[in-house]
């Protein structure tokens, strides 16, 4: 015999679907923040993963080095979005922990959620 019931299946879908919304306002409250170059950048980035601020230091605009500030504000905008990126996973596994039915729901790709 099955146990599957589908009511309390719809039951925890509605409370998932009311903890995604939670989750969203959270994720643009979360803010992270990454250092490169001994801190010459930095960037911060929320959980949405937009990238909020960029700051550099006025030591490097007075070296003209171009490619190096370039380099390092892709590398520090990575660092950020892959923190946020980690941060949002985080919040989302939190969201849902003990929601869901050990296995996941059958028929459900969840990953895209971090789950």
């Amino acid at each position: 015999m099955n146990n599957f019931n589908m009511a309390d299946m719809f039951g925890k879908m509605q409370e998932m679907q009311e903890k995604v919304k939670e989750s969203q306002a959270r994720l643009e409250q979360i803010q992270v923040e990454s250092e490169v170059g001994g801190g010459m950048v930095s960037v911060k980035a929320n959980g949405h993963r937009k990238i909020m601020q960029i700051k550099i230091d006025n030591s490097l605009l007075n070296e003209g080095d171009k490619e190096m500030l370039e380099d390092l504000v892709v590398a520090g905008v990575n660092q950020a979005l892959a923190k946020a990126e980690e941060a949002a996973k985080n919040e989302m596994q939190n969201a849902y922990k003990g929601m869901l039915p050990s296995g996941g729901i059958p028929g459900f790709d969840l990953s895209k959620f971090g789950l």
